[in-house]
């Protein structure tokens, strides 16, 4: 898929250098309203997870996580009641020029924990319940279930806004190609879940934290009016207060770098001019 993605943007490049100096497409964008909605895959780089709380406080080093796409199926990607279960992309954004727009957006991702990995604990573990009581320093531990589930599932939710640039590349046969690039920031509000040494689950949402990010893609526009993008994002997540148990003082604290690979698809439309009026 990520091959697809570069394939793309080549193609687009090179559309770019042939047709760099002509002046006869009319890319008519400001005022429009546009909408979409799509799927991404994702990944994330290693991260410290540091758990305070009654009787403990320790840090685990190099924690590895992946997402969790659900497989392309009927169900759930084309029920109504399912669309939200995958991880998704959706946007409403609104062109303030024919080159830029502004945008909101929610980008559902899934942050697991891999399990069985062996990872280096530090700190302490007292007054719990737990065979895992004692002092470490740079120790190995083996993370299972029985001491750490630890998963933004439901989900690694980032709302943030966004400034989009198009730069048009192409135009043939009623349908324009356009290289898409943006950077923008938010904020994190997950549902966590998290098991943690057999203390009952908190399994609320939670403004946790905020995030940055930055976008390249390519957009094809077909009839002025509809489209489909494809997206590669990446950025910063920092989230200093995740829930972890039903006790209010339990908490965790992460930062990573991520990745995203988005197809999405949309709408562009003004509901200000005749449906006549846009780009030739």
């Amino acid at each position: 898929m990520i091959r697809s993605l570069i394939l793309i943007l080549a193609i687009c490049c090179n559309a770019y250098t042939q047709n760099a100096t002509a002046q006869d497409f009319s890319s008519t964008k400001k005022g429009d309203f546009y909408f979409y909605w799509g799927y991404n895959l994702d990944w994330y780089s290693k991260s410290d997870i540091s758990f305070t709380g009654d009787g403990y406080d320790f840090m685990l080093k190099d924690v590895v996580a992946k997402d969790r796409q659900s497989k392309f199926k009927l169900d759930p990607y084309f029920k109504l009641n399912k669309l939200t279960i995958p991880q998704y992309n959706m946007r409403l954004g609104y062109f303030i020029s024919d080159k830029y727009s502004i945008t909101l957006g929610w980008d559902h991702m899934k942050y697991v924990m891999a399990q069985g990995q062996t990872v280096k604990i530090n700190g302490t573990i007292n007054n719990v319940d737990t065979l895992y009581n004692g002092e470490y320093t740079d120790k190995d531990i083996k993370l299972t279930p029985e001491f750490l589930t630890f998963e933004h599932t439901d989900g690694l939710n980032y709302a943030n806004a966004e400034l989009r640039r198009y730069d048009h590349l192409l135009h043939k046969n009623k349908v324009d190609i356009s290289a898409v690039s943006g950077i923008g920031m938010g904020f994190i509000y997950p549902r966590t879940n998290v098991s943690l040494m057999n203390i009952g689950r908190a399994d609320q949402w939670h403004y946790s934290g905020y995030g940055a990010s930055a976008v390249i893609g390519a957009n094809a526009t077909f009839y002025k009016h509809y489209f489909i993008q494809t997206e590669l994002k990446g950025g910063y997540i920092n989230m200093p207060d995740i829930l972890t148990t039903y006790r209010k003082e339990d908490r965790a604290k992460q930062s990573f770098f991520f990745s995203q690979w988005n197809v999405v698809f949309g709408a562009r439309f003004n509901i200000l001019k005749s449906s006549s009026d846009g780009p030739k």
